[in-house]
């Protein structure tokens, strides 16, 4: 089902979403009543070039496993948390769900890519699949995930698309355990700066010259294997923060460095004080690193 939102900005939303607290425009009536379907997945909801749906799989101590997972035709994409210079990041409701306290939200490492207007969005190409981490209110009680979905498909024109889907989840094994657990190992690891072979190893600001003089900007080592395909994405440490993407700016041995101005502060905010986060990927593997501004 497609709608037109009202605005296809690129403000940003948290990533936790707790079921109770999702009031106002986002609330909605659920159908009366919903297809037939496995009890592991929901039916996919289609439009003309994409589908989506819910999967369930087995639980992991009391927390129980689901996805989100979307498929797409060749030349389409959909965002990541942080789209970029253009785009909108999926909006996730799970308000009418049943015997739910909380979902957490997983994101997979994306990739950039042009968006048609001379910048790069980051998102998923194809297919992806989205973890969520579900916690039951009560434990040992039935469990029903349902979901308002609200989230952006690309091609050379941008779609908006609304979905709802809803599935039980028992925390027993499933088709999908293993699609679910490959997903989950794509999403970047926590680390520290310098840490590990493939790392951030090192961060600096370089002040702004006097004006008209660019901004600020940051300057970022990577450290990877020579011949790795590496990227490096920036976020602010609120929603309303839009980065531009790091620009790689010089390769050597075994160090890629890439750099960002300091644009994109919303109203009133500054820079020193603040904390990034830096999420880098090269190819499997990807790093999520928090950093402090001086």
């Amino acid at each position: 089902m497609t709608t037109k939102w009202a605005n296809m900005s690129n403000r940003r939303r948290p990533y936790v979403h707790h079921a109770a607290a999702v009031t106002g425009a986002l609330a909605w009536a659920w159908a009366a009543v919903a297809p037939a379907y496995a009890a592991d997945a929901s039916p996919w909801d289609t439009g003309k070039h994409w589908a989506a749906r819910l999967i369930a799989a087995n639980a992991e101590g009391s927390n129980l496993r689901a996805g989100l997972e979307i498929k797409l035709d060749s030349g389409w994409k959909t965002y990541w948390r942080y789209p970029g210079d253009s785009g909108v990041p999926p909006v996730f409701d799970f308000a009418s769900s049943e015997n739910v306290k909380s979902v957490t939200v997983l994101w997979p490492a994306p990739q950039r890519f042009p968006d048609g207007s001379g910048g790069h969005a980051i998102g998923y190409m194809r297919h992806v699949i989205l973890p969520l981490r579900v916690v039951p209110e009560i434990t040992g009680k039935p469990v029903k995930l349902r979901l308002k979905l609200a989230y952006g498909v690309c091609e050379k024109l941008c779609v908006p698309v609304e979905m709802r889907a809803e599935i039980p989840l028992t925390g027993s094994a499933t088709a999908h355990d293993a699609a679910l657990t490959a997903a989950e190992a794509r999403v970047p690891k926590p680390a520290s700066l310098g840490d590990g072979k493939f790392a951030i190893r090192a961060v600096r600001q370089e002040p702004a010259l006097p004006p008209p003089a660019p901004r600020p900007r940051v300057i970022v080592e990577v450290a990877a294997p020579d011949g790795a395909k590496v990227d490096l994405f920036a976020e602010g440490p609120t929603a309303d923060w839009a980065l531009p993407l790091p620009q790689p700016i010089a390769d050597e041995p075994g160090v890629r460095r890439f750099a960002f101005e300091l644009d994109g502060l919303p109203a009133g905010a500054k820079a020193a004080g603040a904390i990034l986060k830096l999420t880098a990927v090269a190819g499997e593997q990807a790093i999520e690193v928090p950093i402090h501004l001086d």
